[in-house]
Formats: C-alpha cells, structure tokens, sequence
C-alpha cells in the first residue's frame, strides 16, 4: 500500500504539471485572437501566481483542517474547472479571473504535496515527485500543438487538458480511503528519523507560527531570495521562451509551441536523474550542480548564432540545471529549520518562489517592449547568478 500512495502523490503532480506551460506555448496566438499586446503575457503569468501565493501562504491553517488526500483531489478538480472556463473566455479580462482560480487551486496541491514528501519520504522521492510534475508540464505543449495543427484552436488545447485533470481528480478522490489507511505506515513514519506519528500530533496540536515569525528565522532570508530567483529563471524560460523563439529565430508559432517544452524535457530529465543521486550527494551539493548546469544552458542560448539549435539545447540545459534545485530546498527544510515549523516555511517558501513568478516574466515584458526580447537570455544571467550567490550564503550562516 505504501506505493500505492507514492504513485497517488506522484500521479497528483502530474497533474499539478500539466496546465503550467499552456499558456506560454500559445501566447504567439492567444494575444493576438485577444487582441491585446504581446507583452501582456506577464499579466496571466502574475496572477496564478498570486494564487498559487495566497494558497501557499495559508497552507497551514488548510492543513490543519483537511488531509493531504482531500487537498489534493478537491484543489485538483478546482483546476479542472478553471481550465475550462479558460477555453470559453472570450475577453482577457475574463482569462485573468480564472487563472485567479487556477493559481489558488495549483498551490494548495504543491504545498500540500511538497510539505507531505519532505517530511515522510527521502530527497530522491521529492527529486520524483518534482520529475512528474516535469512530465505533465512537457505533455501539455504537444497537447496544444495536437490542437492547433487538427483546427481545435487554443480552446481544444485547454479543453483537452481539462478533461485529463477532471480524470485525475475524481480518480485522487476515489482512492482518498488508500491515503487514510496508510497514515500509521507510509504517510507517519518518517523514513529518514526526522518525524514521527507522535511528532505530527504534537505539531498539530500547536499554532502554526505566523508570517512575522517565521521572517525572523535566521538564514531564511537568503533562501527567500534565492528561491525567487530560481522561480524567475524557471518561469520567465518557460513563459518567453516560444516568443524569444518566434520573434529572434523566425520559428512559426505552432513549431514554437512544441518547442516550448524543451525546457520541461530537460527539466524532467534532470530530476529523474536527481532522484538516482541526491541521497549520495546531499541537498547543498544538488543546488550547487544545477546552478552551474543552469549558467551553461544560459550560454548556449547566448551565443549569438543565426541557427536556433543551440538555443534548443541551451533551453534543455536550462531545465536540467533547475531539476534539482526546488526539490532539494523544500527537502532540507526540515533539517536546516526544524520539523516543528515546517509546514509553515515551506509554505512561504514556496509562496516566495511564486513571487518571482508574478514580479519577473511582466517585468522581462516591459523590458521586452522597451529594448527588445534578445535580451531575454541576459535577464535569465542574473537572475541565475543571483539564486546562486544566497543559495551560497545560506550555507555560510547555517555552518556558522
């Protein structure tokens, strides 16, 4: 039964995967069938993220009154919905409301799933976990590019993928009675000693510490800023990388809309890989490799060349140097910051990493719209060097 459920939670973060890169692979159509300027891909980007943040930031509290399982199909179903409502918008205006609902939705899932692995299972299942999430993000755009090319148009594309999550919702919540049966076994025995059942209940029992308190915590600042950084680099490829491709290589959009999944490729590819050696290598050493895997995607999609196949292996270099980096951080957080705060910072955490997505890709669209999208691989440079630098300096005040 105990991988029963760690196929529920892996199956659940494929479906977490699966809407994340529509909208970036369809942009190059879906503005202009808007009628709205491309640079307003940002704006969509922004507010699932402030969903995925506002779910985030009060995980706890649902914690504490729900289980994973039903978090997990409930919020699943939720963006099922969402997805559909998206395919029968017809205004901008009315994309925005839904993506509102569809961020909320995606980050009760992540932060549920997210806390539940760190705490019960070792780092090459959250590296898994991650991969599957991977998986579904790089399903989607051949999803959309099946769509447009049959005469579906984006509607099919986001019709389609509905369909796939409503599946995976009724099936999360058929199954909720494996998730209660495995709670003294798989779900509550803590396979690296870090938790017990007997520490759940005393955790439960407590009040999760508010946002001010958590702040305080020493270190925590620095991964803050790192992990939106990370966030920045992950969300502004996979939102910017289809247009950079149309508009500086001259790629069509349907081809575009293919090769957006490059970077989820590389990205699944990278946490499988993770999985086989994170346990060996440790949380710092994962970060620190994939950072430097992510400087050289980030030079290949420098090089100025008139071909777009570096560029594509560069996007695929980028993906493989971000596998490891959100799993390993959610996953040390138990050991760098206690088990009996975890919940609560890994939902900030990931609360910050959503921050970058809501703050990062619209502002690389006004500096688009100002100076030009080639700049795109510059904007990924700094943003990389600067995940790197705090990541580092975590490291220094917890060896301190």
């Amino acid at each position: 039964m105990a991988s029963l459920l760690i196929a529920l939670v892996f199956l659940a973060f494929v479906s977490l995967g699966l809407p994340v890169s529509l909208v970036g692979s369809v942009w190059p159509i879906l503005h202009a069938d808007l009628g709205v300027p491309l640079t307003w891909a940002g704006i969509v980007s922004t507010i699932i993220s402030l969903g995925k943040i506002a779910a985030s930031l009060s995980s706890a509290r649902l914690a504490a009154r729900l289980s994973a399982g039903w978090i997990t199909g409930l919020s699943t179903l939720l963006t099922a919905l969402s997805l559909f409502a998206f395919s029968l918008s017809r205004t901008f205006f009315a994309i925005c409301a839904w993506s509102l609902v569809f961020g909320y939705g995606a980050g009760a899932i992540d932060a549920a799933l997210n806390h539940y692995v760190a705490l019960h299972y070792r780092a090459r299942h959250l590296s898994w976990l991650h991969c599957f999430w991977g998986v579904g993000a790089a399903i989607s755009p051949y999803i959309m590019g099946w769509a447009l090319t049959r005469g579906s148009g984006w509607q099919g594309g986001y019709q389609a993928v509905a369909l796939l999550q409503l599946g995976l919702g009724v099936l999360l919540i058929a199954l909720l009675p494996v998730w209660l049966r495995d709670r003294q076994t798989a779900g509550f025995t803590r396979l690296q000693g870090r938790a017990t059942a007997a520490t759940m209940k005393e955790k439960k029992a407590t009040r999760p510490p508010g946002l001010r308190e958590l702040l305080g915590v020493r270190g925590l600042g620095s991964l803050l800023l790192g992990f939106f950084s990370y966030c920045a680099v992950e969300t502004t490829t996979y939102m910017w990388a289809s247009t950079w491709l149309v508009e500086q290589h001259g790629v069509d959009a349907e081809t575009a809309a293919t090769c957006a999944s490059l970077f989820f490729i590389g990205l699944t590819l990278g946490r499988f890989l993770s999985g086989l050696v994170s346990d060996r290598l440790g949380d710092r050493m994962m970060i620190r490799l994939g950072g430097v895997v992510i400087l050289a995607g980030i030079v290949l999609v420098l090089l100025p060349l008139a071909a777009s196949g570096p560029a594509m292996l560069g996007l695929i270099g980028i993906g493989i140097g971000c596998a490891p980096i959100f799993p390993s951080i959610i996953h040390a957080t138990p050991a760098n910051f206690g088990t009996e705060n975890a919940q609560a910072i890994i939902g900030v955490e990931i609360a910050s990493a959503n921050a970058g997505g809501i703050l990062i890709p619209p502002f690389f669209g006004v500096v688009a719209g100002r100076f030009g999208i080639h700049l795109f691989p510059v904007f990924l440079l700094v943003f990389a060097i600067i995940m790197i630098l705090q990541t580092e300096r975590l490291n220094r005040i917890l060896r301190d």
